[in-house]
C-alpha cells in the first residue's frame, strides 16, 4: 500500500473546471497515492470563466499557502486568470509558506512572479484535474512527477532528430510563452543569465509563436540565455496564405535568427504526455543528433513520494 502522506491543497487561481466530476477523480488518484487531500474549489462558486472571484481565487490560494497539513499547492487546470491577481498578489506570504506551487500554462505567471520577488522555486507540472483527474491520467505525466519530487535529481531523456549539439548548464525556467511574453517590462519578470528557456504553447499559429520569441529577443532576454528548448506547439491551423509558412520554416527561421542555439522535442505542453520542470532548478542540457538530456538539481522536493512513483 502507498502512504506518502503528503499533503495536497487543490486551488482555482485561473479558469473554472468543466466538469466537475473531474475534480473527484483527481482527489481519488491523489488519495490513492496516500495524500491527505484539501480542496479549495467550490465548483457551485465559479464566476463567469473562472474558478470564483478574484477575491475568492486569492483568498484561497492564501488558505492552501496557509494550512499547516499542506505540501503541495495544486492547480486545477490553466485557463486565465492569474494575470488579474499578479497586483494582489504577496508573493513574500507565499514563500514564506515553504509550500511547493505545482501547476503549467496559466501557472507560469504564478512561477515567474514568485522567482522575481523571492527566488522560491516551483513545479512546472501536472493539474490535479486536468492531468490527475482524467479517466486514466497518462503514465508517463505521473512517472514524471512523482520522480522529480522524490529528487533528489530529475532526469529527461528525449528522443529527437535535427538539434544542434549543445552542452550548458544553468537556470531552468521559463512555461508558457504567451504568459512570458505578456509579463515583460513588469515586475514579476525575472532577470536570468545564463539560463535554459523552456516554452510551450497551444493553439498558436507558428508566426505568432515566431513573433513572441522575437520579442523575447529584442527585449534583451535570449541574449542572456545559453539555450531555447521547444516543447508542445499543436493545436493550430494552417491557412492557404502560409504557403508553406509552417512550424519547421518557423523553426529554421529561429534557428538562423537567434543568438542562441534552439532545441526542439521537450514534451512538455498541452499534450497528455508532459515532463516535470522544477522553475528555477539548476540544470545540465546535453543534446547531440539523436536527441538530449535535461538533469536537474538543487530544488525542493518531498522524499516520501519515492512511494507514489
Amino acid at each position: 500500500m502507498i502512504t506518502s502522506n503528503i499533503g495536497v491543497a487543490i486551488v482555482a487561481p485561473s479558469g473554472c473546471v468543466p466538469d466537475p466530476a473531474a475534480v473527484d477523480r483527481g482527489i481519488a488518484y491523489l488519495q490513492a497515492r496516500g495524500c491527505r487531500v484539501h480542496n479549495y474549489y467550490d465548483h457551485g462558486a465559479i464566476h463567469q470563466r473562472f474558478g470564483g472571484t478574484d477575491e475568492a481565487r486569492l483568498a484561497a490560494l492564501y488558505a492552501a499557502a496557509g494550512n499547516p497539513e499542506v505540501d503541495i499547492v495544486m492547480t486545477v487546470r490553466g485557463g486565465y486568470g492569474l494575470t488579474r491577481l499578479m497586483p494582489a498578489i504577496d508573493f513574500e506570504r507565499l514563500a514564506a509558506s515553504g509550500k511547493l506551487f505545482v501547476g503549467y500554462s496559466d501557472m507560469t505567471a504564478l512561477h515567474m512572479g514568485l522567482y522575481a520577488k523571492t527566488g522560491a522555486l516551483s513545479y512546472a507540472g501536472p493539474f490535479a484535474v486536468s492531468d490527475f483527474g482524467m479517466p486514466e491520467p497518462d503514465p508517463f505525466t505521473q512517472e514524471q512527477f512523482w520522480s522529480c519530487l522524490a529528487g533528489p535529481t530529475h532526469a529527461i531523456l528525449e528522443t529527437a532528430a535535427g538539434n544542434p549539439r549543445v552542452e550548458a548548464c544553468g537556470t531552468i525556467w521559463g512555461g508558457n510563452l504567451a504568459m512570458l511574453a505578456s509579463l515583460i517590462g513588469t515586475e514579476w519578470f525575472p532577470r536570468i543569465d545564463g539560463g535554459i528557456l523552456f516554452v510551450e504553447d497551444i493553439a498558436e499559429h507558428p508566426y505568432r509563436v515566431e513573433r513572441m520569441l522575437l520579442q523575447l529577443q529584442q527585449a534583451g532576454v535570449l541574449a542572456r540565455q545559453q539555450a531555447l528548448v521547444l516543447g508542445d506547439f499543436s493545436g493550430y491551423r494552417l491557412g492557404p496564405m502560409d504557403n508553406g509558412y509552417d512550424f519547421e520554416a518557423m523553426l529554421a527561421y529561429m534557428r538562423k535568427t537567434l543568438p542562441i542555439p534552439v532545441i526542439n522535442g521537450l514534451s512538455f505542453g498541452h499534450g497528455l504526455r508532459r515532463v516535470t520542470i522544477p522553475f528555477g532548478a539548476q540544470a545540465t542540457l546535453v543534446s547531440d543528433e539523436a536527441g538530449f538530456r535535461l538533469t536537474m538539481s538543487n530544488y525542493p522536493t518531498l522524499p516520501q513520494a519515492r512511494s507514489c512513483a
